[in-house]
């Protein structure tokens, strides 16, 4: 089992909107193969951070899914409306032991 973790700094007071609009985006994303999913936001550390969490029984699991959800152009838009919200973003992954 793997924990994929998306990490995305927002921009300063944009955390609302980017969280509403993160919530759609796994209602997307759980049409497309990644089922297992939760939100996370920051207690400590970098302010304004939402952390996207998903898992999958395998990294081959995570990288078909991958493959399959970024051509979809449901996706690509909204995407493109999420952008705007993050000033940086970084990934994790993540073995379950």
């Amino acid at each position: 089992m793997i924990v994929i973790r998306n990490i995305f700094n927002l921009k300063f007071g944009k955390a609302k909107e980017a969280k509403a609009l993160l919530k759609e985006g796994i209602e997307i994303a759980g049409d497309q193969g990644f089922n297992e999913s939760r939100i996370l936001t920051d207690l400590t550390g970098d302010s304004y951070r939402l952390i996207l969490e998903f898992e999958f029984k395998s990294l081959s699991d995570w990288e078909n899914s991958m493959k399959q959800g970024r051509g979809e152009e449901e996706w690509q838009k909204w995407y493109q409306k999420f952008v705007p919200f993050v000033d940086r973003a970084s990934r994790e992954i993540l073995n379950v032991v």
